[in-house]
């Protein structure tokens, strides 16, 4: 079936200057109109879930409009730190970091307040229902996880709902690195049998269910943290142009789309549980004589270059080891973080690096070395408030750059990765505004970003 016309509309939401995504703001919404006629109950039923995003578009409109009144007129935000975030945060920080930390506020409550996800329950584990929560793929397991094991309509954190007739968004719950590990053939690498399960999962839902085709999937999600999830996303030709896309490969030059598709961070967890090195309290300053440190194996040609270039140069002050995390001084690759003001995290194969998250958590500002990536959370975090980014081609110049910035513009630096630190941590059960919530809000932004229409 072709899939429905899509359009531009300007949204009676928005988020022109509340949300970005990338370096576009979130203008306009995806208007999609169902294919062929329904029923006057299934009719009835989607204007009610439209008629609650309308709700939730003009409540963060009202937020956004505040916000940039009172901006205008020299009076701060049209919310403050301690309304909704910690004591003691000043608004002019959450103004640096957040892109309109009112609209974002906003956002978030009619998120807990309306948002409702159903998940598919076709197919069976390993392959469906389940995923890794022990290595570098950890957040792809612990998001489906999290997904299954959440009560459906719980009236406290009660997102997934039992009765798709009232979700807002769809998610299949396939899991790429399992499909990897169980239908790939080692050193072939070919992904047609990838390819081949996510087309035969959502046949099987679009079979069984009406909410497919009512969209062309454009209000359904997946989520992958391995390397070959956009490839495995190809294998539905409606599932690639239209589905959101919760992806940690997040590469612009490869299909990525930041208005339609998710960013997700990449958090290496070798025993599910988040090192003690980085939840222990980071210290001041002046207990970072290290101006920037990397340590990683030869994993791609962004890091062969970063090795090539900076390699033993100066261990004391700008330390790049040729060196892996499951070596026996492992416990000294976090102190070093620890010990440093920047943290390089250059692209591997693919633009995703888990020393982003591991940066942030250690209070060390990250140094985004990539191209084409984009980053997790950008429709409501401006990152330049809390990391640096580097060209590929500015490698030669990186010590350069890094000692170029002043010890305040570090300190503002720094300050921001605190702020935005509780974004980055998973926990169990999951804690407002955590990881977990954070991909489920740019999944929601997206929806609030949709119109569906029936004819």
């Amino acid at each position: 079936m072709a899939p429905p016309e899509c359009s531009l509309l300007i949204l009676t939401v928005v988020l022109s200057t509340a949300l970005v995504v990338g370096s576009s703001v979130v203008s306009g919404s995806r208007a999609l109109v169902t294919p062929t006629a329904s029923s006057s109950a299934k009719s009835s039923q989607l204007m009610s879930v439209e008629h609650e995003l309308d709700a939730a578009r003009a409540a963060i409109r009202r937020a956004a409009r505040r916000h940039g009144d009172l901006a205008r007129r020299g009076k701060g935000n049209a919310s403050t730190a301690s309304d909704w975030f910690d004591p003691g945060v000043e608004d002019a920080l959450l103004a640096s970091v957040y892109r309109n930390p009112a609209a974002f506020h906003r956002s978030y409550t009619e998120m807990e307040k309306r948002f409702k996800v159903y998940v598919y329950e076709e197919g069976e584990p390993p392959i469906v229902h389940a995923g890794p929560c022990k290595n570098i793929y950890t957040i792809e397991g612990r998001f489906i996880e999290q997904l299954e094991l959440t009560v459906p309509d719980a009236v406290i954190g009660g997102v997934r709902t039992s009765d798709p007739a009232k979700a807002h968004a769809f998610f299949l719950p396939f899991s790429v690195t399992k499909m990897v590990q169980f239908a790939y053939v080692p050193n072939t690498y070919d992904k047609t049998p990838l390819r081949e399960i996510v087309a035969d999962y959502v046949r099987v839902v679009a079979s069984r269910h009406p909410f497919w085709n009512r969209s062309a999937g454009a209000d359904h999600f997946m989520l992958s943290c391995h390397d070959w999830g956009p490839e495995a996303s190809r294998g539905h030709p409606e599932l690639y142009a239209n589905g959101i896309r919760a992806l940690c490969n997040a590469n612009t030059s490869e299909g990525f789309r930041p208005g339609k598709d998710v960013s997700i961070p990449e958090i290496n967890l070798y025993d599910g549980d988040t090192p003690a090195q980085l939840l222990a309290p980071a210290g001041p300053a002046a207990s970072r004589p290290v101006l920037a440190f990397f340590a990683g194996r030869r994993h791609g040609p962004v890091r062969d270059l970063l090795l090539r270039h900076w390699k033993g140069r100066d261990p004391e002050v700008f330390p790049v080891l040729e060196h892996g995390h499951g070596d026996d001084d492992e416990l000294d690759y976090y102190a070093f973080m620890r010990r440093s003001r920047f943290c390089l995290c250059p692209s591997g194969f693919e633009v995703a690096s888990p020393r982003v998250v591991e940066a942030v958590l250690a209070e060390c500002v990250p140094v985004v070395v990539a191209d084409g990536y984009a980053l997790p959370f950008a429709d409501v975090l401006r990152w330049e408030a809390f990391s640096v980014a580097v060209p590929v081609a500015e490698i030669p110049r990186l010590r350069e750059v890094l000692e170029r910035i002043p010890a305040p513009e570090v300190e503002r630096l720094r300050m921001g990765v605190r702020l935005v630190k509780r974004h980055f941590m998973l926990h169990q059960p999951p804690e407002r505004m955590d990881m977990f919530h954070m991909i489920l809000h740019s999944v929601w932004l997206r929806r609030l970003n949709l119109r569906i229409m029936d004819h």
